[in-house]
């Protein structure tokens, strides 16, 4: 069946560069099938995305061809995208969250007679059924959940007329869950006609998805090899160039000793709505306490509890235990003071360019904020950053023009490599991350994995928010799950299980006092 496939889209010696230093796409030349599901892998700036923003208008070749449905096409918006069948589901979505589904949906279409939006949504409705959506045409974007805004994604796409669909990072925030839903959907669609593109990090997925898997290695098209005779060394060998090992090390937890105690974490965001609800844990030096928890259910806000960067309700108390003994109190504290009280403070946030790093700044003077205010003249004296910088542009392979070059040019892996570099290199008791490894390729996770297990070796406290629970399973110590904004379990990661982590992420305690389904952090 596959080898009748013919092609529905045809890249030939297709380059694109940025200035004059980054070739992002050097000459590629591939085919996609018709009515295939292609997975496109390839290491953080391999130019995976750039390709497919250029299939779908957003960036135009500097040379090459491209071909839809045997026909040479010049694709200069995604309007003209829209028009040949091509519709881009991005990794951060395109939607207004005031608007209901229907009006996003058809928001810039032009139809004859007006637009009716009771048409529109029983359209919807439609597409839903066929191919096996959940959407509720009238529900606003701002009561969605994440999997909800993807959906919508992907139906205001095939509402628009899209046979061949991309997919950028599509489970990067989904549950197991979730995840096997978009899968099923996904089955559907291609059992339709539809073409399917997706890129993903997640080579699990890309085994259990794709019918073939397409590598792009700096830059330039590598093969494109059938997933029914690939494996997850095989593709990782071809991505990196080289043998990869994937072993993911938990070394035993020595001296563990009490770093952090929170109790009765409570806080509202902007809109008055509580996001953490009586949140109690401890956390200790020397093991990793991993996080578990559909995005939104109060992950980013307690690390930003913890960081000093969140007002918090009556009634909470953090403590920070010194290596020496002493404690503290870190409520009420600000970044600044909890630095001049001598506690070390690492924090990775989720937000990589709006709170981690100035997107404007280059590498040397994103490290430079760390410590600018340590020392005599610290802005005079720029050498220890660029040192930093130059040491973690080795270390974690950054790639990037130069180390001036302002951080919001790079792709996302790369900013986030910057980001975790450079916290990791101020020496922390306490270390907190928020998907250290979104969007980072395999290779450069399992850097980052290694880097972690260095800090629980050397009794840093380490707290890992991240959203792959075979991940979370295989490096931490123990697993605290988040639900509703209460934690619903903490589960000893050496014997918990896939099922029941997910089990946890989407049920919220029965006990309305407490909210801890499982005390067994002692």
């Amino acid at each position: 069946m596959e080898n009748k496939r013919t092609p529905v889209i045809q890249l030939k010696g297709i380059t694109k560069r940025f200035g004059t230093k980054v070739l992002a796409n050097d000459n590629i030349t591939m085919d996609i099938l018709d009515g295939e599901v292609l997975a496109l892998l390839g290491e953080n700036g391999s130019g995976k995305t750039t390709l497919l923003n250029m299939l779908s208008g957003i960036y135009y070749p500097d040379s090459g061809e491209i071909y839809v449905k045997g026909r040479r096409v010049s694709i200069k918006s995604p309007h003209d995208a829209f028009l040949l069948g091509i519709g881009m589901i991005h990794q951060h979505f395109k939607l207004v969250n005031v608007f209901t589904a229907t009006e996003n949906i058809v928001l810039g279409l032009k139809e004859k007679g007006g637009l009716d939006l009771k048409a529109a949504a029983n359209r919807i409705r439609e597409i839903c059924d066929e191919y096996g959506f959940d959407v509720n045409p009238n529900q606003k974007v701002y009561d969605m959940t994440v999997s909800q805004k993807q959906t919508l994604e992907i139906v205001k796409a095939l509402y628009r007329g899209a046979d061949i669909l991309i997919l950028d990072e599509p489970t990067a925030v989904l549950t197991p869950q979730e995840t096997e839903k978009l899968f099923s959907v996904i089955r559907n669609m291609q059992a339709a006609g539809k073409t399917i593109i997706i890129i993903t990090h997640k080579l699990q997925e890309v085994l259990a998805i794709s019918d073939r898997v397409a590598i792009l290695r700096k830059g330039e098209y590598i093969a494109t090899v059938k997933t029914s005779e690939a494996t997850v060394s095989s593709l990782t060998e071809m991505m990196v160039g080289k043998s990869v090992g994937l072993n993911i090390e938990r070394p035993e937890v020595k001296e563990r000793s009490l770093r952090l105690k929170v109790s009765g974490l409570s806080c509202r965001n902007a809109d008055n709505i509580e996001v953490l609800k009586d949140v109690s844990f401890e956390a200790y030096s020397g093991e990793i306490l991993g996080v578990a928890g559909i995005s939104g259910c109060g992950q980013k806000e307690m690390l930003e509890a913890i960081a000093g960067l969140q007002k918090l309700e009556p009634g909470a108390e953090i403590t920070y235990t010194h290596p020496s003994g002493e404690t503290e109190t870190l409520i009420g504290k600000s970044p600044k003071q909890i630095r001049k009280m001598g506690v070390s403070l690492s924090f990775v946030p989720e937000d990589r360019l709006g709170m981690g790093l100035v997107g404007g700044m280059g590498m040397v003077d994103n490290m430079l904020l760390k410590d600018y205010n340590r020392g005599p003249s610290p802005l005079t004296d720029k050498k220890p950053s660029k040192e930093l910088a130059e040491r973690i542009h080795d270390e974690l392979g950054v790639v990037t023009p130069s180390l001036s070059t302002p951080v919001r040019m790079l792709s996302g892996g790369n900013v986030q490599k910057v980001l975790v570099g450079r916290e990791l290199a101020s020496a922390p008791t306490v270390l907190m991350t928020a998907y250290a490894v979104r969007g980072l390729d395999i290779n450069t996770s399992y850097v980052i994995y290694d880097l972690l297990n260095e800090q629980k070796q050397k009794g840093v406290a380490v707290i890992f928010v991240g959203e792959e629970l075979d991940v979370l399973l295989a490096l931490s110590d123990r697993i605290l799950v988040l639900c509703g904004g209460r934690i619903s379990g903490i589960l000893d990661a050496r014997t918990a299980t896939k099922e029941q982590v997910g089990y946890l992420m989407t049920n919220i305690p029965e006990a309305e006092e407490g909210g801890n389904a499982d005390d067994s952090q002692k």
